[in-house]
């Protein structure tokens, strides 16, 4: 096994390091979900603070690591006598992106169910990493189903496995860390909440620092133990702290003043449920603990608001995390005035000191790179400096539920919630024989391909002979995410401010929607003499709506290009994910303009994606008393659907299937 690089050897990062070492003295704190750009230390943080978890003594044998003073009375290997154990390094198990569902928690081994009549329970990496560390890399990339299986896990202490015959309930607590790029897509409200504490990561700007950086870990590759055993010192120190702060925790008083500094703290800050409190309290105490202290004072209170309320506080899925300091500190003063004991401690300070340094987020009006998330809508219908006819951006309109739009067909793509598709959870719809190792056992199908071999294999008995070849895997169908490509027209004719506004609205929307339904986007926009891919396909749909809301407009509308971009964008994306099938979503309103023959173009062009078979959209924005139906020629050509702004709405939808069906009750009743 390589020698991991030290803890103590990372250079700042301050609020990563504190937030872990927090979760190592008290792991009921919830785990940590370190959110930043690629290259900034996560995973080496991560693997580096395995190595300074004490050592677990375990009940020997045991595949679920019962501990031997307290064995868990419901452990699939019990039941243990209290007694010695054996000490081990704690564990970190590493999640996969792409695990099973098996692989997480479990299953029953079929082929010995079958074969032997045995119920054989083959752990899964929850029963590994029980007493350890759990760390997913990429927790936003992983399968909605896995992360729910996760979280549950981990808030109830305990996993749950009842499938295919078997019940099993077995010890599950570990730290839980998770580590994303938000550029590659964002977890679910839900999700994040799940996560105790949350801290934002990026590279150093300070050149002193980053050379720092650069000359350790130089050190480091040269010589890997030698590096380590330079740290060895600074090492121990924080492993024989972390084990004092463990022993002190359980005497740590939380006073009534600081639990109404953090009830008083979470409803400011308008955070949904009561989860937010529970995890403030326990992260104030550990900090208290780690800080060598047997009183919570006015610093933990406001460093654990830090950690634990910017991911909570967002009211929808575009809002960048971040928190008000000075409105957290008009709080904290409010509700602490005749609190005397809540006095700041001055050795406080650093993972370290006391109770560690604010993160670096200056709020939720910054995004990732620092610049505002949202631009000044400051149009004034004249045009701007970018070039002739070019209007400033404007603000998008009000988002609102979508249509749901999906590809025809049946798919074989990622999991998600668009459209039809192959899955490995989902509803049966047929068996076939398996590719690989069995996952899902189509149990009558294999008793059916079994039954006609009995009296050739000689079957004496209740019992069936069943072989290798009966084995048939369950099909299941679910639904996938798609790729959905924005191709949005931002011309001279779309730049009326009302009109844009409308449209971004409705882009947004589509956005959202896609974002809960797990897809890729990707965004080309055409005006003036050509087209651009304004975001390659990703699944960031924020960065989108970031593209979206500084999006120009102005200029001729050259829809051909905008369709011969897309169509290019598309053949790429193909031979990078084959699996994954793609939406076009056209917004326009069809006027092609601009070059020779524009709307002869603008028709070869779409019929390129007819002849392929490709699912598409036009959302018609054209407005006014007179309308000239050209993007319902577009949709046409394009071999797709075209549907109006107010079509796009699920409530307009909604009510127009009412009024079919009041219609077609009438027409029942006279008849």
């Amino acid at each position: 096994m390589s020698t991991p690089y030290p803890f103590t050897a990372l250079v700042g990062q301050d609020d990563l390091r504190l937030a872990l070492l927090l979760n190592a003295v008290s792991p009921a704190v919830g785990g940590v979900l370190v959110r930043g750009e690629k290259g900034t230390a996560k995973s080496t943080a991560v693997r580096a603070l395995s190595a300074l978890l004490p050592e677990v003594d375990v009940v020997p044998g045991c595949r679920f690591s019962c501990a031997p003073g307290a064995p868990d009375p419901s452990c699939p290997d019990g039941p243990h006598e209290a007694g010695g154990g054996v000490a081990r390094a704690a564990r970190m198990v590493e999640l996969p992106v792409g695990a099973s569902e098996d692989r997480l928690v479990g299953a029953l081994d079929i082929e010995r169910a079958l074969a032997e009549g045995v119920k054989a329970f083959e752990p899964g990496l929850l029963a590994d990493a029980h007493r350890g560390i759990l760390y997913v890399d990429e927790v936003n990339l992983l399968h909605d189903h896995l992360v729910d299986l996760l979280l549950d896990a981990a808030a109830m202490g305990a996993s749950y496995v009842e499938r295919e015959g078997v019940s099993v309930r077995h010890a599950a607590r570990f730290l839980l860390v998770g580590t994303m790029n938000p550029e590659e897509g964002e977890l679910r409200p839900q999700l994040l909440d799940r996560f105790g504490l949350t801290v934002e990561v990026s590279a150093s700007r300070e050149p002193d620092q980053r050379v720092e950086v650069v000359r350790r870990r130089l050190a480091y590759d040269d010589d890997p133990d030698g590096f380590a055993a330079r740290w060895g010192d600074e090492e121990g120190a924080v492993r024989g702290r972390i084990v004092a702060a463990r022993a002190l925790l359980p005497r740590v008083r939380l006073g009534d003043g600081a639990l109404r500094q953090i009830a008083a703290t979470c409803a400011a800050f308008e955070v949904d449920g009561m989860r937010a409190d529970i995890v403030m309290a326990r992260t104030a105490t550990a900090l208290a603990a780690w800080a060598g202290r047997e009183d919570v004072l006015a610093e933990d209170v406001r460093q654990a608001a830090l950690l634990a309320l910017p991911h909570r506080r967002r009211r929808n899925p575009f809002d960048a995390p971040g928190l008000d300091e000075d409105k957290l500190d008009e709080t904290l003063e409010e509700f602490g005035e005749n609190d005397g004991d809540d006095e700041p401690d001055p050795d406080g300070g650093g993972p370290d000191g006391g109770g560690g340094q604010p993160p670096q987020d200056s709020g939720p009006e910054q995004s990732g790179d620092g610049a505002a998330a949202t631009p000044e809508a400051a149009d004034d219908g004249q045009p701007g400096a970018g070039g002739a006819g070019e209007q400033q951006a404007v603000r998008a309109g009000e988002p609102f539920r979508t249509k749901v739009l999906s590809v025809p067909g049946l798919g074989e793509g990622a999991a998600g919630r668009r459209s039809r598709a192959r899955t490995e959870h989902g509803r049966t719809t047929g068996a076939r024989r398996p590719r690989g190792a069995l996952t899902k056992l189509h149990l009558a199908a294999t008793v059916q391909a079994a039954a006609p071999h009995q009296r050739a294999r000689g079957r004496s008995g209740r019992g069936l002979v069943v072989r290798r070849d009966d084995l048939r895997q369950a099909t299941r169908e679910g639904r996938e995410g798609n790729l959905v490509l924005f191709v949005v027209d931002a011309s001279g004719s779309m730049a009326a401010r009302q009109r844009m506004s409308a449209v971004k609205g409705a882009v947004l929307s589509l956005l959202l929607d896609a974002y809960q339904r797990r897809d890729k986007v990707g965004l080309v926009t055409f005006r003036g003499s050509g087209a651009e891919v304004a975001l390659p396909p990703t699944s960031s749909v924020d960065a989108a709506a970031v593209r979206l809301e500084s999006l120009p407009t102005g200029g001729r509308t050259p829809i051909a290009a905008g369709l011969l971009r897309a169509h290019e964008v598309l053949r790429v994306e193909r031979l990078r994910d084959p699996a994954r099938r793609p939406l076009v979503i056209v917004v326009t309103d069809g006027r092609a303009t601009g070059g020779v023959e524009p709307v002869a173009q603008a028709g070869r062009a779409a019929r390129l994606f007819a002849a392929e078979g490709q699912a598409s959209v036009v959302v018609d924005c054209e407005s006014g008393p007179v309308r000239l139906g050209l993007a319902g020629q577009l949709a046409g050509e394009l071999g797709g659907t075209a549907v109006t702004l107010d079509e796009l709405r699920a409530d307009s939808i909604a009510g127009l299937v009412k009024d079919v069906r009041e219609s077609y009750g009438s027409a029942r009743r006279v008849a």
